[in-house]
């Protein structure tokens, strides 16, 4: 999903000078081309942060008593030691060969993988900033830098991560590949709209120019996209949790004792008798 904000004049400028509304090839729009950093996806620095460097090819997903059968070595195991030591955590996926970099070098991979998703967030568009392939390549080199710091040596060749890096990676035939769209095969749709290359934007939002809209990249062919929920996944978990709250308060409410108000002090028809005589207060008891 790509943000656009239609904010050129699309009337006479202050000059005199007659601007017009940017046509939509030339729209802040953008595919995320690194699918292993933004979910959906395999997130592959996280995984890199979790279970160590990728094996090769011929290794993975076998395990251990294949491996050893069949004789196989992962030479660059010694080659790429993470900065500070590592720490073994066995990939159940087989993928990664599992030395894993101390919880130091850790958190300087998550937290770059934060800051990285922070920069393409669609919470910029809230924000009014405008992301494009800049921002993008901004947030591939945070995460180099941090890769770098972890890994001075480098990856293996073969780690995705770094296949990415070196923009070698082939995706053909992976769900990953699902989702990256050539320029070429792309539409940008809107309201149900697609976006056509011959018209402006004003065509479509009018001329206010502080309108900003949220498109959607789509395939050609594959029509309108579907609409968006109405509610995002953390508000609905957040109303679950609430409605199941009220559920067992309303359930302990069902549970206690019909007559349990007659202890209370507003029930006894006799508190007022006793007030006039003065012996309210009075407790019984043995000396």
């Amino acid at each position: 999903m790509g943000a656009m904000s239609n904010s050129r004049r699309s009337e006479n400028s202050e000059d005199g000078g007659e601007t017009h509304s940017p046509r939509v090839p030339g729209l802040s729009v953008f595919p995320l081309t690194c699918p292993w950093l933004y979910p959906p996806g395999h997130p592959e620095m996280e995984e890199l942060a979790e279970h160590g460097i990728s094996l090769p090819y011929n290794m993975q997903g076998l395990t251990d008593e294949q491996i050893e059968e069949l004789k196989l070595k992962d030479e660059w195991a010694e080659k790429c030691v993470p900065s500070g030591g590592s720490v073994f955590r066995k990939d159940e996926m087989g993928r990664r060969n599992g030395f894993a970099p101390n919880e130091k070098m850790q958190q300087v991979i998550k937290k770059t993988i934060e800051e990285a998703k922070a920069l393409i967030s669609k919470k910029q568009v809230q924000a009014n900033v405008c992301v494009n392939m800049e921002t993008v390549k901004d947030a591939l080199e945070q995460l180099r830098g941090a890769v770098i710091i972890v890994y001075p040596m480098g990856l293996p060749p073969h780690d995705p991560i770094r296949m990415e890096f070196e923009d070698k990676e082939d995706l053909s035939g992976t769900h990953a590949g699902t989702e990256v769209i050539k320029e070429s095969e792309a539409q940008l749709w809107w309201a149900g709209k697609q976006l056509e290359e011959t018209k402006l934007l004003s065509d479509y939002v009018g001329k206010n120019e502080k309108t900003t809209i949220i498109v959607k990249i789509q395939k050609k062919g594959q029509g309108a996209p579907g609409r968006e929920p109405v509610i995002s996944h953390e508000e609905q978990k957040e109303m679950m949790l609430y409605y199941y709250r009220k559920q067992e308060e309303l359930k302990k409410l069902e549970e206690e004792d019909d007559d349990s108000f007659l202890n209370a002090e507003w029930a006894d028809n006799h508190a007022l008798k006793r007030q006039f005589h003065g012996v309210k207060d009075i407790k019984w008891g043995p000396r």
